[in-house]
């Protein structure tokens, strides 16, 4: 009996580290797999649902929760619906929030080739037919997302009661200052110096190593395939198309699309106002949480911008 239990003690051990082993592995060489997978467990902590939506184009996953008016977060190319977990449970209580996985995103099809501008908006379409048929909803979208909400806000404005952007805009970009596709690790730690705030901690190599390993084959390499299509979606010279209110929450320390940037978007808009979230970049709801949530929430609780005549600066709001 005594060695029975001896032995069956070790053999949990023996398992135990295993799984110590394995899980340190996948943080060593699949430390963003491992991020995405946490973040959705975040999302789950904060009382949201994973549902499936199935379409035309494929089976789409999203995540669903809270109470109140329909809060729609769209993330950028490359991240999941998990981008939004470390500012979701601020958000919860207020409003219901629905989060997809956009097409060719983590488990929302397709699963490989590549991913046109069409196949995004027809899948933010199904998921507001799915979840907020019955009520217009507040659009948030950061980096793509933006774009697509622009692209969506225009032509549903009924479905759109506000538009959120957050770094990510329908107008052309001359001048980038960040290499989003990096080959070497060295390009990978300057990609995430151009995307992040300055005070941001240092990006350890071995995530730099996963950045590139995962940058020819992901998402985001799959939307850029399709660039020679994007023309047709930009809005140059046609902003005041726009005609839903619209609030830009923008990371100021971004280098990819420029606090400049956002206010050429505003300065074209017919009903538009400017949030900085000071020392922030690309993704300040994952960089900067807790004062991304003050300035998103600052934002939301304001009356809608008034309509202007195109062409005049909006005052940049100090939030």
């Amino acid at each position: 009996m005594g060695r029975t239990i001896v032995k069956v003690i070790f053999t949990l051990l023996v398992l135990a580290a295993l799984l110590v082993i394995a899980g340190a592995w996948m943080i060593w060489k699949r430390p963003l797999t491992v991020d995405a997978r946490m973040s959705r467990v975040a999302l789950k902590v904060n009382g949201l649902e994973e549902r499936e939506l199935a379409t035309g184009g494929g089976t789409r996953t999203y995540w669903e929760g809270g109470s109140g008016p329909a809060l729609v977060l769209i993330h950028g190319a490359g991240d999941p619906a998990g981008a939004w977990a470390r500012t979701v449970g601020g958000l919860v209580p207020y409003y219901r929030v629905v989060i997809p996985d956009m097409p060719g995103h983590w488990k929302s099809d397709p699963r490989s080739g590549p991913i046109h501008m069409t196949e995004l908006l027809d899948g933010l379409d199904a998921l507001m037919d799915a979840c907020c048929a019955d009520e217009p909803a507040i659009v948030v979208g950061n980096s793509m997302g933006g774009w697509l909400g622009f692209l969506y806000a225009r032509d549903n404005p009924g479905r759109v009661d506000r538009l959120v952007a957050v770094n990510g805009g329908p107008v052309f970009n001359p001048d980038p200052q960040v290499n989003i596709f990096p080959t070497t690790r060295d390009e990978a730690r300057e990609t995430m110096k151009g995307l992040m705030g300055p005070a941001s901690p240092q990006i350890p190599g071995y995530v730099l190593d996963d950045i590139v390993r995962r940058t020819p084959d992901g998402p985001a390499a799959r939307f850029a395939s399709t660039a020679g299509e994007m023309g047709a979606y930009l809005l140059d010279g046609k902003l005041g198309e726009v005609t839903v209110p619209v609030d830009l929450v923008w990371g100021d320390a971004d280098r990819l699309l420029t606090i400049d940037y956002a206010q050429r978007i505003v300065d074209g808009l017919p009903r538009a106002r400017l949030h900085p979230v000071h020392g922030c970049g690309h993704v300040p709801q994952r960089e900067c949480p807790l004062k991304f949530l003050d300035v998103l929430k600052g934002a939301l609780v304001l009356d809608p911008p008034e309509t202007k005549p195109i062409g005049e600066p909006e005052m940049v709001a100090e939030s």
